[in-house]
């Protein structure tokens, strides 16, 4: 069948999990056990077969919930599918026992250290006295105390049981809305569009090798490690102007016949740490592209460019171009190149609420241009890879480009370091060295590392390009024995916290655009350019129920039965306090360091009320914050008839956003104020750890991406960024590595002449 014909996108097969070394048994029995506790099978007290592992509740309570969602929903289901619904177990699935080990496997071994330990204590029983009360170990416990070990840990004193408890109930929400297919069936998400129409594809012809066990060698001008916006915009500008080039990534192509992935696949194959990524101490949720094509795999299509606050930051710390009308053309080039524009979109319901409400509060908003070449791109599922093939980002634009001028291609090379001569009492680079892995005979790359072809590789050329983003080009350098102390220092992440509100509506908001509205009034609370946007997110069930507030089992299930009628929203903050990121001593994989600072949870805490009166006025039915102690703010139904007795004066008018119990509740709101681990916070954007400078005291590269301890060797991604963009880094992103390509094209060119001179 034509891949254009396609009813749905192609599977892509998972690999099985890697064996089980890391958790005993036991350790596993009491994860298993908390997870259940958190998402559990829940049935009336007649029902019940199994007082353990069941949760069961009184017959009138258990009525009063199915009565409670046919008045909430717009589509219930019968009363058949809810006892299935509720009955459903998420640890006897064996996708969700597939997947969780698949999830574990991706945090960093020290992280996964610590949590063994924790599941080791609690599982005797002196721990288990200590830990929940209980002399009986937690895992031999029924689900009803297990659930109440969670809730008693949400209040407990010493901050390790808040965090644990906090990361399993995560875990267990985020793995339930991916697998549960009751849920799936009653929320109407199948993960693409009803309309599917896979987009072309493009043979990139990557560079294949034989087995054997020398090094191959290859020779070229550029290399570049790291498809994703910097290294595409590299590539392009690069063999465009004549020089040889080739780009690596560790990350494979997979073209639009197979996007969007399903979470678990994208989790395996497009993003850094199976999509598990959480900062050291737990408090910020982190995704980041780690594929062909990178973060413009998966990012949202928003094309926004760098404010003129922010350029005049960075011009005051020396670096002029940020402010000159070259700095600009390199934003026109490349907005041009993917045919940005804001003319053409439409809306749903979440950008609307952005829009609509804003404009009722007198606030301002727009729209958010898009680079998708014109195209109207109504589609909520990129985070997952684009089918269409409509954004235009590097898989679709840039790397066809360059390889129409050229440029060479290697996936599944993971760059171990980068080779440097340094016989002339200087470091000058070389290239770089590392492994290749083939895919398998018929084109997959599920099957394990030992049943394809492996090759250690050396590719040696007069430029290495690092583009291997914020969290990654920093372990590059260090791996490669640069020392200078800003590497993988000064990391922002334009932390975000997240708020859910359902509405009187049957939204379905994964349908639709994910950001095409943002809403400015708060981006400069303190007068130098740190605060907040407001903007719509993505809408895949697991992206915005992983973290929606847990009180108890029953409430959770409750409430995500109602997913297909809320809407998400995040404030997202230039953030002004720093953070690292630094190698895993036990696996080397990026560590990062970082917790939002009170001066920029402040700034999170006005963007949340603001939130909140957005929904409000909007008519959200409900609001929940992603703060665990915060209730959720409930609207008043309104009176069925007319109102004879209107009380005192003005008594009949719509209050809006000075209802009375809003008002009470925006206190609340503002009194419990945001912090860890009560509040979430979460990342997309990461920037600023191989910092530009005008100085090697004060950063990692120079105002051209050379790195500054280094001849030869440049730095073209987020990561150069001075500070925080404040807008979604990827035009901010490709214009500077424009930039830099330029600069080492005409280096080049310099040395060509030089040579032919002699």
């Amino acid at each position: 069948m034509a891949a254009h014909h396609l009813p749905a996108p192609i599977p892509t097969p998972l690999p099985e999990p890697q064996p089980e070394t890391y958790f005993s048994e036991t350790q596993w029995q009491v994860l298993l056990a908390l997870i259940d506790a958190t998402v559990p099978s829940i049935v009336a007290e007649a029902e019940v077969t199994d007082r353990k592992g069941q949760l069961w509740i009184s017959q009138s309570r258990y009525a009063e919930a199915y009565e409670q969602t046919k008045r909430s929903m717009k589509y219930p289901p019968n009363y058949e599918k809810f006892q299935q619904y509720l009955g459903s177990r998420l640890i006897d699935s064996p996708r969700f026992i597939g997947l969780l080990r698949r999830f574990v496997q991706g945090i960093p071994n020290s992280s996964r250290k610590q949590l063994g330990a924790v599941l080791n204590v609690i599982a005797t029983r002196p721990g288990s006295l200590v830990a929940t009360g209980y002399y009986t170990p937690l895992h031999e416990q029924p689900v009803h105390i297990r659930e109440g070990i969670i809730q008693a840990w949400g209040k407990a004193w010493l901050s390790v049981w808040p965090i644990i408890g906090k990361s399993v109930t995560k875990m267990a929400r985020a793995l339930f809305a991916q697998t549960d297919p009751i849920l799936a069936e009653i929320s109407g998400f199948k993960g693409y569009d009803d309309n599917y129409q896979p987009g072309p594809s493009f043979d990139f012809n990557f560079m294949q090798f034989d087995a054997g066990s020398e090094v191959e060698t290859v020779e070229t001008d550029v290399v570049i490690v790291g498809s994703g916006c910097g290294g595409a915009v590299c590539a392009k500008v690069l063999s465009e102007a004549g020089h040889r080039v080739i780009v690596v990534d560790k990350g494979y192509y997979f073209p639009p016949s197979q996007l969007p992935m399903t979470a678990e696949a994208a989790g395996q194959f497009l993003y850094e740490g199976n999509a598990s990524m959480q900062s050291a101490s737990g408090t910020l949720t982190i995704l980041a592209g780690s594929c062909w094509g990178g973060g413009g795999t998966v990012n949202w299509s928003v094309s926004l460019q760098p404010q003129g606050y922010v350029r005049q930051e960075w011009a005051g710390q020396g670096l002029d171009f940020f402010t000159t009308q070259e700095f600009q053309n390199c934003i026109d080039r490349v907005c041009d190149f993917m045919g940005v524009g804001d003319t053409y979109m439409r809306h749903n319901h979440g950008a609307n609420v952005i829009l609509n409400g804003a404009k009722k509060l007198g606030w301002a908003a727009k729209a958010c241009p898009q680079n998708t070449g014109g195209a109207e791109h109504y589609c909520g599922h990129c985070a997952m890879g684009c089918g269409a093939g409509e954004k235009r980002g590097p898989t679709v634009s840039w790397l066809p480009a360059a390889s129409q001028a050229g440029a060479r291609f290697i996936e599944g090379f993971n760059v171990s370091k980068v080779l440097f001569d340094e016989s002339h009492r200087s470091k000058r680079a070389i290239g770089i060295t590392g492994t290749w892995t083939s895919r398998d005979l018929n084109g997959n790359v599920h099957t394990p590392e030992s049943e394809r072809i492996q090759r250690q590789l050396q590719i040696k050329a007069k430029k290495v390009i690092i583009s291997c983003g914020t969290l990654q080009s920093p372990m590059l350098l260090m791996r490669s024995g640069l020392k200078n102390p800003h590497i993988g220092k000064n990391l922002h992440m334009h932390p975000a916290c997240q708020l859910n509100a359902s509405f009187d509506e049957d939204i379905k908001g994964w349908e639709g655009a994910i950001l095409t509205s943002v809403c400015s009034s708060f981006e400069d609370l303190d007068g130098k350019g740190h605060g907040v946007k407001l903007e719509p997110t993505s809408m895949i069930p697991h992206m915005f129920l992983y973290e929606h507030p847990w009180k108890n089992a029953l409430q959770w299930k409750l409430d995500a039965l109602r997913s297909r009628q809320m809407n998400s929203f995040i404030a997202i903050a230039r953030d002004r306090d720093t953070g690292r990121v630094y190698p895993d001593p036990d696996d080397g994989r990026p560590v990062v360091d970082y917790n939002p600072s009170a001066f920029d949870r402040k700034h999170l805490l006005a963007g949340f009320i603001a939130l909140a009166k957005l929904c409000y006025i909007e008519g959200a039915t409900e609001i929940w914050p992603f703060i665990q102690s915060l209730p959720s703010f409930v609207r008043r139904p309104k009176p069925a008839g007319p109102t004879l007795d209107k009380g005192a004066e003005g008594d009949d008018i719509d209050q809006g956003i000075n209802d009375p119990d809003f008002v009470a509740w925006l206190k609340l709101l503002e009194r419990t104020g945001v912090n860890f681990p009560d509040t979430s916070f979460g990342s997309a954007h990461q920037m600023g750890s191989c910092r530009m400078s005008t100085h090697p005291a004060r950063g990692v590269v120079n105002p051209k991406g050379k790195v500054w301890e280094a001849q030869d060797l440049y730095v073209a991604d987020a990561s150069v960024f001075p500070s925080a963009s404040g807008v979604n880094p990827m035009i901010t992103n490709m214009a500077i590595a424009d930039w830099i390509a330029r600069g080492v094209s005409q280096d080049l060119k310099k040395g060509s002449q030089l040579r032919a001179s002699l």
